[in-house]
Formats: C-alpha cells, sequence, structure tokens
C-alpha cells in the first residue's frame, strides 16, 4: 500500500509539474491584444529620444528585429511601403533592434526612412521577453494593441490591418 501511495504521489507530482512548467504561448503572454500598449523610452540610431507617447492618435506598428535575422529582413520593404502610403493618414513604424548591436548597415542598405531604435531592458521586459524574431505588435490611435504578430508580418496583411484601424 506505501508502495502504491508512493506512486501515486510522484504521478501526481509529474503531472502537476509538467503543468505548471509549460510555457505560456507568446499570443497569449502580456502585454495581448485589447491591452494599452506599455509605455515606453528608447534611444533612436540618431541618438534622439523617442517615446510611444509622441504617438498618441496615430496608428503605430511596433516591430522588434534583428539585421541578422532573414524574416525580419524580408518583412522590412513592405513595412517602408505601407509607412510611406499611409504616413499622411497617421500609421507610423517603429522598429526596436533587439539583440542587434549594428542595425545601421542595414537601415542603409534597405534605405529604411521610419524610425529604428535599440532595445532597452524595459521595452524588453513589458513586451513579453521576446526570444523569437521577428514580433509586431500593431497599435490603434487609443494607444490598445489591435495585433500581435510572431513570424513574418506581410505587406498585404499589414496593409489591410492598418487600412481598418485608421477607420
Amino acid at each position: 500500500m506505501k508502495i502504491f501511495l508512493a506512486a501515486a504521489v510522484v504521478i501526481l507530482m509529474g503531472v502537476v509539474g509538467y503543468y505548471l512548467i509549460q510555457p505560456i504561448p507568446f499570443e497569449m503572454q502580456k502585454p495581448k491584444v485589447g491591452d494599452v500598449a506599455p509605455e515606453f523610452s528608447l534611444i533612436d540610431l540618431k541618438g534622439g529620444t523617442m517615446r510611444l507617447s509622441d504617438f498618441r492618435g496615430k496608428v503605430v506598428l511596433l516591430n522588434f528585429w534583428a539585421s541578422w535575422c532573414s524574416p525580419c529582413r524580408d518583412e522590412m520593404p513592405g513595412f517602408q511601403n505601407v509607412f510611406l502610403a499611409y504616413y499622411d493618414k497617421g500609421f507610423r513604424v517603429i522598429a526596436v533592434a533587439l539583440n542587434d548591436p549594428e542595425p545601421l548597415p542595414l537601415v542603409k542598405e534597405l534605405g529604411i526612412v521610419f524610425p529604428v531604435t535599440w532595445a532597452n531592458e524595459q521595452i524588453h521586459r513589458d513586451y513579453g521577453y521576446i526570444v523569437q524574431l521577428p514580433v509586431s505588435f500593431l497599435i490603434g490611435k487609443d494607444g490598445r494593441i489591435v495585433k500581435k504578430v510572431v513570424g513574418a508580418y506581410s505587406e498585404t496583411d499589414l496593409r489591410s490591418d492598418v487600412e481598418q484601424a485608421l477607420k
């Protein structure tokens, strides 16, 4: 009987432990769609300070990327196209270089004109300790997260989402 009880306790501990250590899918981590996007203050490649609150009333694509990340590189031209097409209507892009000491060569190579910043510990923590790149947050005019995208964000999907968010 003691062996049976001990075995049952071990199995129960294993099952409970399994569910306790399962990582929460990134899409379910905070901040989630519908949450107010956390405020941040970042340094851009020109040495200026950029805050999310500077873009209040605009639709903002907050993209976490790195120059060594192939999908990140692939999505940048689409971001540029949508940025230029909807800039006058109130759309902005902020690219946050994560674990990338020197994003400037790629920014120059691609002719990126939207702001590029470096991540700091605060934004890394507040946006879910991103480990898989790219990750994008589309933030509505009211400052709430409209969409969260893990992996490449296609130009077609971004364009459609921006049009919807600008209404």
